[in-house]
C-alpha cells in the first residue's frame, strides 16, 4: 500500500538494548487494533516487550475503506508482511480469530519466532458454526449483518454482546467497542467460511501457542483444540472469558500465559535491521 497503516505501540521505558522480541498483534473482523491497545499493548510493555498492534486495511485509522468490499486475506496477509518489514527485528505474531487464520497462513509461507492463535477460526470454517449459531440464535446473524453496513445500534449491540462479551464487560469497554466496530469485507468472510476447503500446508518452523476462551460462544474449547491438534500442541482453555477476552476483566490470563509461553519457547531475536517498506513509516496513532 502507498499510505501507512495504522500501529498502535507501546515500547518499553528502558533505553538498554532489549533481548526480548517484539510482538505484533493482529485483531479479528469487524475490529481495529483498538482492542489490543487497551490493555495488552501497555501490559507487555511494561514487561518488557515492544509490543505493536496493527489496522488491516480498512479497518480503524488505515486507508482502505472504500476498496473494503474486494479485499481478500491474501490483502491483510500483504498488511503483515509489510508492517513486519519495518519493525526492529522479526517479530512474534499474536492473531485473534480471523487474526489468527493470517498467522496460520503466514507461518505455513515463511518463519517467525512464534506464533500464538487466540480464539482462531476452527479447521472446518465458519460454516459449521454459523449453522449451528442459526439454529440456537438467529438473531445473531440479523445484527451482525448490521456491521456488514456499518450500521451497529443499541439493540444490536445488546445482542452481540452476548456473543462476543459478558456480562462483566465496562461500560467503558462496550461503548469503546461501539465506535471501534466496522465493516468487514464480504470476501474476507467468504474464505474463512470455506477455510476448511482451502487449507494451507500446516509443516512449519514456528513455535505455536493456541488459546481457547472458556465461555466463547463462537469457537468452543473443542473446535479449538481441533486447531491446536493441527499444529502438534494443546490448547490452552481461559476458563471465564468470552470470545474477546483482552478486553474483559480478567484480561491478565491472557496475557499471563501469552508471557508464560513467550519465555518458555520463543528464542531472543536476532539482531538485525529490517528491511524498509516505500510508502511513509506506520507508526501512526
Amino acid at each position: 500500500m502507498q499510505n501507512a497503516l495504522e500501529v498502535r505501540y507501546v515500547l518499553p521505558r528502558s533505553n538498554r538494548r532489549n533481548a526480548n522480541p517484539p510482538l505484533l498483534f493482529i485483531h479479528g473482523a469487524y475490529c481495529d487494533a483498538w482492542c489490543w491497545e487497551v490493555h495488552l499493548l501497555p501490559w507487555f510493555a511494561a514487561a518488557g516487550y515492544p509490543a505493536y498492534a496493527l489496522s488491516l486495511r480498512g479497518h480503524g485509522k488505515s486507508p482502505g475503506r472504500d476498496d473494503l468490499g474486494s479485499l481478500h486475506l491474501t490483502d491483510y496477509m500483504d498488511d503483515i508482511r509489510n508492517v513486519v518489514a519495518e519493525l526492529p527485528a522479526r517479530p512474534v505474531l499474536i492473531g485473534h480469530s480471523m487474526g489468527a487464520t493470517l498467522v496460520e497462513r503466514l507461518i505455513a509461507e515463511e518463519t517467525f519466532p512464534g506464533a500464538a492463535l487466540v480464539c482462531p477460526v476452527p479447521p472446518a470454517g465458519l460454516l459449521p458454526v454459523l449453522t449451528r449459531l442459526w439454529w440456537g440464535r438467529p438473531d445473531f446473524f440479523w445484527h451482525a449483518q448490521k456491521l456488514h453496513r456499518g450500521a451497529i445500534d443499541p439493540v444490536a449491540m445488546s445482542t452481540l454482546r452476548e456473543f462476543y462479551f459478558t456480562t462483566h464487560a465496562p461500560p467503558e469497554v462496550l461503548a469503546g467497542a461501539m465506535r471501534h466496530l466496522s465493516p468487514e469485507s464480504p470476501q474476507a468472510v467468504m474464505e474463512l467460511a470455506w477455510r476448511g476447503l482451502s487449507a494451507r500446508a500446516e509443516e512449519h518452523d514456528t513455535p505455536v501457542c493456541v488459546l481457547a476462551a472458556g465461555d466463547d460462544a463462537l469457537f468452543t474449547p473443542d473446535e479449538v483444540q481441533a486447531t491446536a491438534a493441527r499444529h502438534g500442541v494443546e490448547a490452552t482453555v481461559l476458563p471465564g472469558l468470552p470470545h474477546m477476552l483482552m478486553l474483559e476483566p480478567g484480561w491478565e490470563r491472557l496475557a499471563e500465559a501469552l508471557r508464560d509461553w513467550i519465555r518458555r519457547s520463543v528464542r531472543a531475536p536476532r539482531s538485525a535491521a529490517a528491511a524498509s517498506r516505500a510508502g511513509g513509516d506506520p507508526r501512526t496513532r
